[in-house]
């Protein structure tokens, strides 16, 4: 990690991870190609997990829709666990 004018600047040849206090709040940008099975596949991953979804950005062609959700994590493996959900579901293209 690097410093420019007081601000924090990550590089990838820091060896030192962000430090993140756990709880908190966490947001996941969900991208694919139908808006419905998109939003779907949310509901599916989060189930009764206390979560909020917005609707982002829809692309030019309007191939891709992105959908913002996010929820409080109590750890790094439950929000590593969400985010594989997301990656692996099968209406899922991209998750960031």
């Amino acid at each position: 990690m690097a410093t420019s004018n007081g601000k924090l600047i990550l590089d990838s040849e820091s060896k030192t991870k962000p430090v993140i206090d756990y709880p908190t709040n966490w947001g996941f940008k969900i991208i694919g190609r139908d808006k419905d099975k998109l939003l779907a596949s949310i509901k599916d991953v989060m189930g009764d997990k206390e979560h909020l979804c917005s609707l982002g950005n829809i692309s030019r062609t309007g191939k891709f829709t992105t959908y913002n959700a996010s929820c409080v994590v109590a750890s790094e493996e439950e929000r590593n666990k969400i985010f594989k959900y997301f990656e692996e579901h099968n209406d899922i293209n991209i998750v960031i």
